[in-house]
């Protein structure tokens, strides 16, 4: 198990002081609803436009661009599975999301990482799967120099993470 240092957080991912801050987002990668409309409201209209050069995201793989108007540096994006009774490789999709998006972080020598609950939102994914999920992936794939941070929206997201950490 690596020591890499993680954090549990309650607030909003987009006022997060860290190197990148990962989006939840649709495969378009043009902005929506829940954290993805919130970090693309916070970065300014040139994420967007970064975005739209991108040309999508297929789900369970991550891409980066600038963080604009954030105070992080780097937004990468993923695209988290759509929760369809967990026998249609969920599981392995979404460890894939945070697996890619560690791996894009380490690419733009980031050292921080703030991630939201991939999946749970509009996506359905059951929280307490998807919070362990997450756990095991970051404790598994993030380098020991890096720290990780999961902001948690509500209190009943916050509580599922402690619980494992």
């Amino acid at each position: 198990m690596s020591a890499v240092r993680i954090a549990v957080v309650g607030g909003d991912i987009t006022g997060e002081d860290v190197d990148a801050i990962v989006n939840a987002a649709n495969s378009s990668l043009l902005g929506g609803g829940g954290v993805d409309g919130a970090i693309h409201r916070a970065a300014g209209p040139q994420l967007l436009e970064a975005c739209r050069l991108l040309g999508g995201c297929a789900t369970g793989e991550a891409k980066v661009t600038a963080g604009f108007d954030l105070r992080a540096r780097w937004v990468i994006h993923t695209v988290g599975p759509v929760w369809r009774g967990g026998d249609h490789g969920e599981a392995d999709l979404l460890a894939s999301c945070y697996r890619a998006s560690l791996l894009r972080a380490a690419e733009v020598d980031a050292h921080s990482v703030a991630f939201p609950a991939i999946s749970t939102g509009a996506y359905g994914y059951p929280l307490h799967a998807a919070a362990e999920i997450a756990v095991c992936s970051v404790r598994q794939w993030a380098g020991e120099a890096m720290a990780v941070r999961f902001v948690c929206f509500d209190d009943t997201t916050r509580h599922a993470y402690d619980e494992l950490l």
